[in-house]
C-alpha cells in the first residue's frame, strides 16, 4: 500500500528556545534561525546555540542569511552548530558550492517568485533543497503573502522543494495539493508577532499538514531523506 503524502514542515524565524521546543514537539523537520541583520525575526547568537546544542540531535537547524560573506556564514555555523544553510538573497551557484565545501552543512537556495522564470533559474543551482517563497519587494520573507502555486509546475529537476510564502493553518493544506512540495515552510503565519510564535498556530498548522494526506491522495513524491547529525 502507498504511503500517503504528507510533506515535513520547516518553522522559520524562530528567536527562543521555548518556540523552538514546541515546534519540535509538533514535529518539525526543520527550525529557522535568521541571521540577516536587518530581519525582525533576527535570532542572537547566543540564543541560538543555546536552541542548537538542545535539538540539534531531533531536527534540522538551518541559518537563513541574505547576501553573506562565506566568512560569516562560516563563522555562524561554526558557532552555533549549524546543520543546514538557506541562503536567501542573490547568491549564485558557486556561492552555494562553496558554503557547503566550508561549512559541511546541506545548503537551501531560495527563490522569490515572481514570474516562472524565478523558478527556471533554479536548474542551475544544484544544492540540496530548492525553496520557493514570495516576491514582495524590500522584504526577504516572512511578508505573509502567497505567490501564484501554478508556478511551481515550472521548476524543473529533482532537488526536493520546499514551498514557502504567506502559508498559513487555513491555507497549507491547499498549498500541499496544489504543489506536492517535500516540505513546508511557515514563519510569520503561525505567529503571535514578529519572531515569537503562537503554540496553538503552531500545532494547528501541524495538524493542517497531517491533514492534508487525505486531499493530497497519491503517494509523497521521491526525496532523499535527510540525515540528522549523530
Amino acid at each position: 500500500m502507498a504511503t500517503p503524502f504528507v510533506p515535513r514542515i520547516k518553522f522559520c524565524g524562530i528567536t527562543t528556545l521555548d518556540d523552538a521546543a514546541h515546534a519540535v514537539a509538533v514535529g518539525a523537520w526543520a527550525i529557522g534561525l535568521n541571521f540577516w541583520p536587518q530581519s525582525r525575526r533576527r535570532c542572537d547568537l547566543d540564543t541560538a546555540a543555546e536552541i542548537a546544542a538542545a535539538l540539534k540531535r531531533r531536527v534540522e537547524v538551518v541559518g537563513v542569511f541574505v547576501n553573506p560573506t562565506l566568512t560569516y556564514v562560516d563563522a555562524i555555523a561554526e558557532a552555533v552548530g549549524l546543520t543546514m544553510i538557506q541562503l536567501h538573497g542573490d547568491e549564485g551557484p558557486a556561492f552555494c558550492g562553496e558554503t557547503a565545501r566550508r561549512t559541511g552543512c546541506k545548503v537551501i537556495k531560495a527563490a522569490r517568485v515572481h514570474s516562472g522564470a524565478d523558478i527556471q533559474a533554479l536548474a542551475t543551482f544544484h544544492v540540496d533543497y530548492h525553496l520557493l517563497d514570495s516576491h514582495v519587494p524590500g522584504q526577504r520573507g516572512g511578508t505573509g503573502e502567497t505567490f501564484a502555486w501554478e508556478l511551481a509546475s515550472a521548476r524543473r529537476g529533482r532537488v526536493p522543494l520546499i514551498l514557502s510564502g504567506g502559508l498559513t493553518p487555513g491555507n497549507v493544506a491547499e498549498a500541499v495539493v496544489a504543489v506536492r512540495p517535500f516540505a513546508v515552510d511557515v514563519a510569520s503565519g503561525v505567529e503571535s508577532r514578529p519572531g515569537r510564535k503562537d503554540p496553538a498556530r503552531v500545532q494547528a498548522f501541524a495538524t493542517a499538514v497531517a491533514g492534508s494526506a487525505e486531499q493530497a491522495g497519491a503517494p509523497a513524491p521521491e526525496a532523499p531523506a535527510p540525515e540528522l547529525i549523530a
